[in-house]
C-alpha cells in the first residue's frame, strides 16, 4: 500500500520534548492528518474532541503520565487504534511492561531511522485497516443477525395466511426502511386479488401502487425468478422479492423508496434475500396451517352429516305394544362409531332387538355397521319369521369378504321374542353375555334385596365374531319370559368404563381403586335404580361418573309388562 494513494488517516504525537514533536509532525504531515500534544493529559483532550486515531506515537517517559499508562487508558474507548511506543535503550522495564500489558503494538528506540519509523508506521495503518474491515464486517454481520431475528419472531407470532402476508409487508417494509411496500399471495389459479401494504410517510405511494399490479405480474411470469432492484422514471427506488418455497412461487413482495433516499446496498439486498427465504418458509407454513383448518372444518361438516345419517339408521322409535317395552340408547365415542342396535318388528308378530360392536371406532367402523343394519333387516324381513342362528350365519357369508380382508370383526347379539308364546331365542356371536331378571321381584323387595332369585341370569351360550371365519359357529339357546322379566344387552362401552371403587384411603395408591365397570357393577346400578327400569337415566349416571368417553356406549333393554292375563 502507498501512502500517497492512501486517504489521510489520523495521527496522534505525544511527546513532551518539542523537538522530536515537531520532527515527527513534519515527517508525516502530507500522508497524515496529524495532531500534536506535549502530555498524555492534553493528548486525552484531543481524542475527546476529534475521537478516534488510526495510530498513536507516544513517547514512554513523560513527568505527568508513562506512556504505557497513556496508551492503556484509550484501549477500552479506541480498540482499533494501533498504539506505537517511543523509548530509550535503558528503558527495558518499561518496555517489558509495554509488551506484556498487550496494549502497544510497536516500539521505537530513540534515536530512529527515518525510513524504518515509516515502515512502521505504514504496517500499522495496514494493519488499522484491516482491523477496522474485520469491525465493520463484524458490526454488519451482528445487525444482519438482529434484524433476521426480529423478523423471524415477528414472522412466527402469526399462522393465519393473511395475517402472515400483512406481517411480511409491515416487517420488511419497516426493517429495510421503505416509504412503501406491497405484497400478493400467489396459488396454482394465478395471483390472489387481494393485496397487503404497508405506507411510510410518503406522499407519492399511492402513486406507485398503481403501478404495482403490472410489476407484480410482469415477476410472476418472469423465469428465473429473483430479487431485482430498479428505478422508475420517477427516480423512485424499488426493489422486487419473490418468495419461494421448494420452487413453489407464493407471493410477491415489493418494496419502493422516494427519490429523496438512497437506494438499497448490496448488503441489504442480500439481508432482505437472506430474511425472504425465512418469509417464504414461514408463509408456506401459514399456507399449510390454512389447508388443514379449511380441511378440518371440511371433515367436521362431513362427519357432522355422517353423524345425523347414522342417527337416522338407528330407529328412534317403534310400535308401541301392551305385552313388551323397549328401550334402547346409543353414545358415539366420536362423531360416528361402530355400536348399534336393531329392534324390528315381524308382520307374524315376532320381535327382534339385536345389539352389535364393530372393532374399532370412527368411520371405518362406522361403515361396517352401516352395511351389518342393512344385511340384517334384510334378512329379517323375510315373509317368515326365521331362526336366529340362521340369520347369524347369513350375517357371516355377507359380511365377512370385506371384514376379513379389513382386519375387522363384530360381535353381536341376535334375539327372537314371540309374545304369545314368551319364547326368547336369542343366538350370541361373540358379544357380552346378555342378562335377564326379574324385576317385578327387586320392585317387591326393595333395593337392598339379597335374596338369589333376584340375581341376573347370564345367556352364556355365546358364538365366534362375525369376520373371524368365512363360516360362522355358534349355537342358538332359548329361555321363556315370564311378565316383569328384562332382557338387556349392553356393548363393552359400558361394562369397560373405569370406576372408583370406593375403597381407597389417603395412604394408598389411587389407582388401586379404580377398576372396570362390569357387568356385575352394572347389575349393582340396575339394582339400586328406583322404580322402573329407565335405561336414559341409567346411561346418565353411568356417564356422569365418567365424564371422558373412550369406547361407544349403547343399551337395549326388552321388559315383558304385566297384563291382564299373568
Amino acid at each position: 500500500m502507498n501512502l500517497e494513494t492512501r486517504s489521510k488517516l489520523k495521527l496522534m504525537i505525544v511527546d513532551d520534548e518539542l523537538d522530536n514533536l515537531d520532527l515527527l509532525f513534519r515527517t508525516f504531515r502530507q500522508e497524515f492528518q496529524v495532531y500534536k500534544a506535549e502530555s498524555a493529559f492534553e493528548a486525552l483532550n484531543i481524542l475527546e474532541e476529534f475521537g478516534e486515531m488510526a495510530v498513536i506515537i507516544s513517547d514512554q517517559r513523560m513527568p505527568e503520565m508513562y506512556g504505557t499508562e497513556f496508551l492503556s487508558q484509550t484501549v477500552e474507548q479506541f480498540p482499533d487504534t494501533i498504539r506505537i511506543l517511543l523509548t530509550g535503550y535503558t528503558d527495558v522495564e518499561d518496555l517489558v511492561d509495554a509488551i506484556n500489558s498487550g496494549q502497544v503494538f510497536k516500539y521505537i528506540t530513540k534515536p530512529w531511522s527515518p525510513d524504518s519509523l515509516k515502515s512502521v508506521i505504514q504496517q500499522a495503518c495496514e494493519t488499522y485497516q484491516f482491523s477496522k474491515q474485520r469491525t465493520n464486517a463484524l458490526r454488519l454481520a451482528l445487525r444482519r443477525e438482529s434484524l433476521y431475528n426480529e423478523v423471524v419472531r415477528a414472522l412466527r407470532e402469526s399462522l393465519d395466511y393473511s395475517s402472515m402476508l400483512h406481517t411480511i409487508a409491515q416487517t420488511l417494509g419497516e426493517t429495510f426502511m421503505a416509504d412503501g411496500c406491497c405484497i400478493c399471495g400467489v396459488d396454482s389459479q394465478g395471483r390472489s386479488p387481494e393485496m397487503f401494504t404497508y405506507s411510510g410517510s410518503s406522499s407519492e405511494q399511492s402513486d406507485w401502487l398503481e403501478n404495482c399490479n403490472a410489476l407484480i405480474d410482469s415477476v410472476a411470469q418472469a423465469q428465473p425468478r429473483q430479487i431485482t432492484q430498479s428505478s422508475t422514471a420517477e427516480g423512485l427506488s424499488q426493489i422486487t422479492v419473490p418468495l419461494t418455497y421448494q420452487q413453489q412461487l407464493l407471493a410477491i413482495l415489493v418494496l419502493y423508496r422516494a427519490k429523496t433516499n438512497k437506494p438499497w446496498t448490496a448488503e441489504d439486498i442480500q439481508l432482505l434475500e437472506a430474511v425472504s427465504e425465512q418469509a417464504a418458509l414461514a408463509l408456506s407454513q401459514a399456507k399449510l396451517h390454512r389447508r388443514t383448518v379449511e380441511l378440518a372444518e371440511q371433515m367436521q361438516s362431513e362427519l357432522e352429516v355422517a353423524r345425523q345419517i347414522q342417527t337416522n339408521l338407528l330407529r328412534q322409535s317403534w310400535p308401541e305394544s301392551e305385552r313388551v317395552k323397549i328401550q334402547a340408547c346409543c353414545h358415539p365415542a366420536r362423531e360416528v362409531g361402530g355400536d348399534f342396535f336393531e329392534v324390528y318388528i315381524h308382520s307374524q308378530g315376532d320381535i327382534w332387538v339385536a345389539l352389535g360392536d364393530v372393532s374399532g371406532k370412527g368411520v371405518p367402523a362406522a361403515l361396517f355397521m352401516a352395511s351389518a343394519m342393512s344385511a340384517i333387516r334384510r334378512e329379517l324381513s323375510q315373509e317368515t319369521s326365521p331362526d336366529p342362528k340362521q340369520v347369524m350365519h347369513n350375517l357371516n357369508y355377507l359380511l365377512s369378504d370385506d371384514l376379513i380382508s379389513n382386519n375387522y370383526f363384530i360381535t353381536m347379539v341376535l334375539a327372537r321374542y314371540t309374545p304369545s308364546t314368551g319364547e326368547l331365542a336369542y343366538t350370541n356371536a361373540g358379544h357380552i353375555y346378555p342378562m335377564v331378571w326379574s324385576q317385578t321381584r327387586i320392585q317387591n323387595c326393595g333395593k337392598f334385596a339379597l335374596e338369589p332369585d333376584t340375581e341376573p341370569h347370564y345367556l352364556k351360550a355365546r358364538g365366534i365374531p362375525l369376520g373371524i371365519l368365512p363360516v360362522w359357529r355358534g349355537q342358538g339357546d332359548s329361555i321363556q319370559l315370564a311378565s316383569g322379566d328384562v332382557f338387556l344387552l349392553t356393548s363393552d362401552g359400558i361394562t369397560e368404563i373405569v370406576v372408583d371403587s370406593g375403597n381407597s384411603n389417603h395412604h394408598s395408591d389411587p389407582s388401586t381403586s379404580l377398576n372396570l365397570l362390569h357387568q356385575q357393577g352394572l347389575w349393582e346400578l340396575l339394582r339400586r335404580q328406583p322404580g322402573t327400569l329407565d335405561l336414559d337415566q341409567l346411561l346418565a349416571l353411568i356417564r356422569a361418573s365418567h365424564p371422558v368417553q373412550d369406547d361407544d356406549q349403547t343399551m337395549l333393554s326388552l321388559e315383558v309388562l304385566p297384563t291382564d292375563e299373568n
